[in-house]
């Protein structure tokens, strides 16, 4: 593994509006705000290194998307009160046919789904965001891509979800949840990969090809020129959910 997970990308038509929503949502700060692009992240250097960038978006939202994010709470005072800051920052609550249920689902001022979790055991050290999930026809099969591609180990599976995570311990679980919604379109949230700066980028293309990867036309897939490292690939998975992978920058 010489790859590992850099970023949430949002697709937005106001990123600077929706950055700092999420800035303010989950108490990250700013880190990186230029015309074209905005990224926030946690301010704990030793926190989650999994970071939110904020790109114009290149078509309107007409789905839900296959990516959302689960935000954790620790008791249910502050799931609470996560949904009233959530509500005053300009989310608004939606209903997804999840009928009586213990968390919260919302909707950022751009439409992009969320949920706020009541307290789960599982999450009481992953920060702020809970997990970052990915729905899928196959749970499995789309975590062990996952898995290969970032170097996060596969933790807990059933038939309908299955999740992986850094192996420090740190940081959100990347679970990937059984749902006809991955049959749809492909939404405003994809993820992307960073090169490590001694790494081969054409090698580790070749290593995310063999592992179920497919190549994507670069004219239209998402993302653009960062400062994590300029897009070297831009990469399907085995669901064809697009990503690209960045080659790091050496400060």
């Amino acid at each position: 593994m010489s790859t590992r997970l850099a970023r949430v990308v949002f697709d937005a038509e106001r990123p600077v509006t929706v950055a700092r929503f999420w800035a303010a949502l989950l108490n990250w700060e700013v880190m990186v705000d230029r015309p074209g692009e905005v990224d926030i992240a946690a301010p704990d250097p030793d926190g989650p290194d999994v970071a939110l960038t904020f790109l114009p978006a290149r078509r309107a939202k007409t789905a839900r998307n296959r990516i959302h994010l689960d935000l954790c709470s620790r008791s249910l005072d502050q799931q609470g009160v996560l949904v009233d800051r959530a509500l005053s920052l300009g989310a608004r609550r939606l209903d997804i046919g999840q009928g009586v249920v213990p968390w919260t689902v919302l909707a950022d001022p751009e439409g992009n789904e969320f949920c706020v979790l009541e307290p789960r055991e599982q999450y009481v050290d992953t920060g702020s965001v809970a997990a970052i999930v990915v729905d899928t026809r196959d749970p499995l099969r789309l975590a062990e891509f996952w898995s290969a591609a970032s170097g996060w180990q596969l933790t807990h599976q059933t038939s309908r979800y299955a999740g992986i995570r850094a192996a420090t311990g740190l940081g959100p679980w990347l679970e990937f949840l059984r749902s006809p919604q991955a049959l749809g379109e492909h939404g405003r949230l994809h993820l992307d990969l960073v090169a490590f700066p001694s790494d081969d980028p054409v090698e580790e293309t070749a290593r995310l090809r063999a592992a179920g990867a497919v190549p994507v036309d670069r004219e239209t897939a998402p993302g653009g020129d960062s400062p994590v490292g300029a897009p070297v690939a831009v990469l399907a998975d085995p669901e064809t959910n697009e990503f690209c992978l960045l080659q790091a920058t050496i400060d």
